[in-house]
């Protein structure tokens, strides 16, 4: 498996991607809307196609990882991609993230390398819906309601 920089080119396989699995590159969060193809990031590739994606937003001296997805699930394709942005924002005091309450996969990714949660947002998936995202499911992975947005942080120790 090949890590390398996420290229604008790369939004030819990953828009279609998005808009298949994720209801298109504008994720909701925090009550706005995000473009998280237009943000840095890094693509996992075997044999020259690619398998994962991994974007984040810099603000002063926080990262937000705003979107990691793989095609290969319990892979390493995700443990790769977040070991790769750990390395580039290695002077973020704080790393953060949003996922949905549904995210049970991505709540045991998080938290197993060493993410906490933060913060809990009810009913902040249900305001998006109706403000921002009306394409948002109303119901999620393993037939859970969709409703919340949960908030994890990594904060990396003091180099």
């Amino acid at each position: 498996m090949l890590i390398r920089e996420y290229r604008e080119s790369d939004r030819v396989w990953a828009e279609p991607f998005m808009r298949d699995e994720f209801g298109g590159p504008l994720q909701a969060r925090r009550g706005e809307l995000l473009d998280v193809l237009g943000l840095p990031g890094f693509v996992a590739e075997r044999d020259g196609r690619p398998i994962g994606l991994v974007t984040y937003r810099l603000e002063s001296d926080e990262c937000e990882l705003a979107f990691i997805a793989s095609l290969e699930r319990h892979e390493g394709v995700g443990s790769a991609l977040l070991d790769a942005l750990l390395q580039a924002v290695a002077e973020c005091k704080r790393i953060w993230l949003v996922t949905t309450n549904d995210n049970l996969e991505a709540l045991r990714f998080y938290q197993r390398r060493g993410f906490g949660l933060s913060a809990l947002r009810p009913g902040a998936v249900n305001e998006a819906r109706e403000q921002l995202k009306p394409q948002i499911s109303t119901v999620g992975e393993f037939g859970i309601p969709l409703r919340d947005e949960l908030e994890l942080e990594l904060r990396p120790p003091p180099s």
